[in-house]
């Protein structure tokens, strides 16, 4: 029987998962009452953020199916709290749960831009355009805060070094002044994410995300400033999402959007069982199906970690959404523009914070 979910988190539960030899833990009939005394009876979760200084803030990758080669995120763990976040497993490597306390025991690195300029002056560095929020939003709630993605921005902006953002919340705009000068200088793109346009829903699967409309209207401020925006229908999720892909192209092309692109839901690791229990709780009555249409596109398993294939599902339903895809962005008069970043004007800093002359 499945249990009610936390006011404002996505995750139903918060176990710790096995797969690394983790103790169990579980929240007794003591504990949840001695919560409800300190926070009150059906009181929200608490956010806490622990501060961490790492040594490194860029990741190199060499994967063969995504569209970039490193990457900076400035938190780990993200407020969001959306249930189908491909990136919770990485809690566990902590000890914690990727389920609740993904969403609630966040990670910040206030000294991101003093090691991202170090790593600009690197003597063999190559400038290449750099991703934020591939695997936990930079523009989560706590951004409000710690202001680490604006001063990343800037920091690009000083050096003239391209820059990336996938997100799911209108806080970007917040920066709209730092990104109108990048892209000026064709320094940056920004993706993000829509996938439904029912707030109820929404209010689900993305709890703390910004509300669809918000999100859609970010796109369209976006554009009117001509920085180069890009809406991501995703993930898609069969019989929960997949009925609001046309609604959503033809807003965003209306807007003036470009560049679109969809992908359908992944459940690596512990994502699946999360995923399972959230619609046990949410949509019982359509839980099988959902799963069932997610194995038939994943070769019968519930995810699939290949190269390539985890990013091109494959079978009936995934041909269809990929029709319906394509014919929504041709009415919407989206003709996916290639939006290319100018890598040629980097300027290496040194690393005390000065512009080298040549």
């Amino acid at each position: 029987m499945s249990q009610p979910a936390p006011r404002g988190r996505g995750a139903v539960s918060g176990a710790v998962p096995t797969r690394f030899g983790l103790a169990t833990r579980e929240a007794d009939g003591d504990w949840l009452d001695m919560q409800a005394d300190i926070d009150g009876p059906g009181s929200k979760l608490r956010t806490t953020v622990v501060e961490e200084f790492p040594k490194t803030i860029v990741s190199f990758n060499r994967s063969p199916d995504i569209p970039f080669d490193r990457s900076l995120n400035a938190y780990r763990g993200c407020e969001h709290g959306c249930i189908y976040c491909y990136a919770r497993p990485t809690h566990a490597f902590h000890d914690l749960s990727p389920g609740l306390d993904f969403e609630t025991k966040l990670f910040a690195k206030p000294n991101a831009v003093e090691i991202l300029r170090r790593t600009f002056a690197g003597r063999g560095y190559k400038p290449q355009p750099l991703a934020m929020g591939t695997n936990t939003d930079p523009y989560q709630p706590i951004e409000r805060d710690y202001r680490i993605t604006r001063a990343v921005l800037q920091l690009c902006l000083e050096v003239r070094h391209p820059v990336t953002i996938t997100t799911k919340s209108a806080r970007v705009l917040d920066d709209i002044d730092v990104l109108e000068k990048l892209a000026r200088e064709r320094l940056v793109a920004v993706g993000i994410s829509v996938t439904s346009l029912d707030p109820k829903l929404s209010g689900l699967l993305e709890p703390r995300a910004s509300a669809p409309a918000k999100r859609l209207a970010a796109l369209g401020k976006l554009v009117e400033a001509g920085i180069p925006a890009h809406v991501s229908v995703a993930p898609v999720i069969p019989s929960i999402t997949d009925s609001f892909l046309e609604a959503i192209l033809e807003r965003a092309g209306a807007m003036g959007v470009q560049s679109a692109s969809w992908i359908m839901v992944r459940l690596p690791h512990e994502v699946a069982p999360l995923f399972r229990e959230w619609l046990e709780t949410h949509f019982p009555d359509r839980a099988g199906k959902v799963m069932a249409i997610i194995r038939d596109v994943r070769g019968g398993k519930d995810n699939d970690a290949n190269f390539f294939t985890r990013m091109k599902p494959q079978g009936v339903w995934a041909d269809l959404i990929r029709s319906r895809f394509h014919l929504a962005c041709r009415r919407a008069g989206i003709g996916q523009v290639k939006i290319d970043l100018d890598c040629s004007q980097f300027r290496p800093p040194a690393a005390d914070g000065q512009l080298a002359l040549f």
